[in-house]
């Protein structure tokens, strides 16, 4: 019986295929199959033509670019050839290039340079500092090329820099520092695409103009915490690290052009040697907190107060070169040698802050001491006065990062410490910072 059922459901499938074939081999199916081929074959064609439009496209599009490329090149090219991506610094090379520079300068010594100063400022200016600013001022000159100058707002900073480029005749450069600063093109320009040419800043153009010359060239960056200092300045900061000066050299662009200027070299402009750069700092909520990668390389000058008006004498333009400078500082550093008495002092005030603090003065701040001394107590100073000044500045001023309670209990232990070794009426001003620092915390 199950093999008859199984016999009867093969016939059923046999028979069901029998219809379909019939149905598939019909002429209207084969119509349909025919219609079905075309529009495929169809729908193929267009997918081709589509497909070699596209291609033509593109390919019209590359030779249009290589089109628009060449012609650029060629522009460049023509650009290259005949006129210099750098106008300014054209116009400097006509001025100076191939030209004896005048040779008069003045010969002063460093006291009388400073009293020249502090005069100048009052007679010619109405601006009034104490002598021990000025010497500080002028000692800070000498260890370093950044000078920072910190203080209450209207205590005169970026007014004592502006007389100084008055006072020896060569007006100081004023560079208002932009909150947006992130990098060195911000200080020295860019090259423009578009124009083929060179946005050259002003302090750039001053970087060549002081590579012609002899005279001391100031540098005022202006609020120079506003933006991070240690992003826009980075590259300066380290350049000046470099002993050699001549090989402290400036990337300006990253080719170089028949047409270039004559003291481009490959892109590349020497940083002069008689350039300062001091920049005037606030502290406040508007600005950035100066780093100690700042801080250690440059020497600071606290203006907290306005000085009291007196009668000056009269005064003259010092006209001095940044050789004669450099030399009257090494006149100074050679003639007089810090005291072996105030060396062994410093030595124990070091062990102490070491055990006590765990800060201790490095061997840059010790050279930066052992330059700062001698050219201040030349200016007219004192030595422990001047000692007072560096040690409050640059060691001290690392206890703003200790634990505040701590740095407050210890406060009258440390001044203790001070005037023992140095005695009760000495080192005012590092004694006047523990104090500060202890009330703030």
């Amino acid at each position: 019986m199950k093999m008859w059922n199984l016999l009867a459901v093969f016939d059923d499938v046999n028979n069901f295929f029998k219809v379909l074939w019939g149905y598939m081999s019909a002429p209207v199916a084969i119509i349909i199959y025919i219609v079905l081929i075309l529009a495929i074959i169809l729908m193929l064609i267009i997918s081709i033509m589509m497909k070699e439009s596209l291609f033509s496209k593109t390919l019209r599009r590359l030779r249009t670019r290589r089109k628009e490329s060449a012609t650029a090149k060629k522009e460049e090219v023509k650009a290259e050839d005949g006129v210099s991506r750098f106008s300014m610094l054209g116009l400097l090379d006509e001025r100076y290039f191939g030209k004896p520079q005048a040779d008069t300068f003045d010969t002063v010594t460093l006291s009388v340079f400073c009293e020249e100063f502090r005069n100048f400022a009052a007679n010619k200016l109405g601006l009034y500092y104490d002598i021990a600013d000025i010497r500080r001022f002028i000692a800070g000159m000498a260890v370093s090329k950044i000078l920072i100058l910190q203080g209450m707002s209207g205590t005169g900073k970026t007014s004592l820099a502006y007389a100084f480029g008055q006072f020896l005749d060569n007006p100081s450069t004023v560079i208002p520092v932009q909150p947006m600063w992130k990098e060195r093109t911000d200080l020295l320009g860019y090259y423009n695409e578009f124009t083929k040419r060179f946005n050259e800043t002003l302090l750039l153009q001053k970087i060549y103009e002081a590579n012609y010359n002899r005279d001391i060239y100031i540098t005022i960056l202006d609020e120079m915490n506003i933006a991070r200092v240690e992003y826009y300045f980075a590259e300066f900061l380290s350049l000046l690290e470099i002993p050699d000066p001549e090989a402290r050299m400036l990337e300006v662009v990253t080719d170089q052009w028949r047409t270039d200027p004559k003291l481009l070299r490959e892109g590349r402009i020497k940083l002069p040697e008689n350039m300062w750069f001091i920049g005037t700092a606030n502290n406040d909520d508007s600005t950035f907190a100066i780093s100690d990668k700042v801080y250690d390389r440059a020497m600071v000058l606290n203006l907290d107060k306005k000085s009291e008006p007196f009668h000056a004498s009269q005064s003259r333009c010092v006209r001095l070169s940044a050789k004669g400078f450099t030399d009257l500082v090494a006149e100074a550093q050679s003639s007089y040698t810090i005291s072996a008495e105030t060396l062994e002092k410093l030595s124990r005030l070091d062990e102490y802050l070491v055990k006590t603090f765990h800060i201790t003065f490095g061997n840059r701040i010790m050279k930066q001491v052992k330059a700062y001394i001698p050219v201040y107590v030349v200016c007219g100073g004192r030595e422990l006065d001047a000692l007072d000044d560096i040690v409050a500045k640059k060691v001290l001023r690392k206890l703003e990062t200790q634990n505040t309670v701590y740095v407050r209990s210890m406060s009258s232990e440390v001044c203790s410490t001070l005037d023992e070794l140095f005695g009760e009426d000495e080192m005012s001003l590092c004694k006047a910072y523990i104090m500060r620092l202890a009330n703030n915390a």
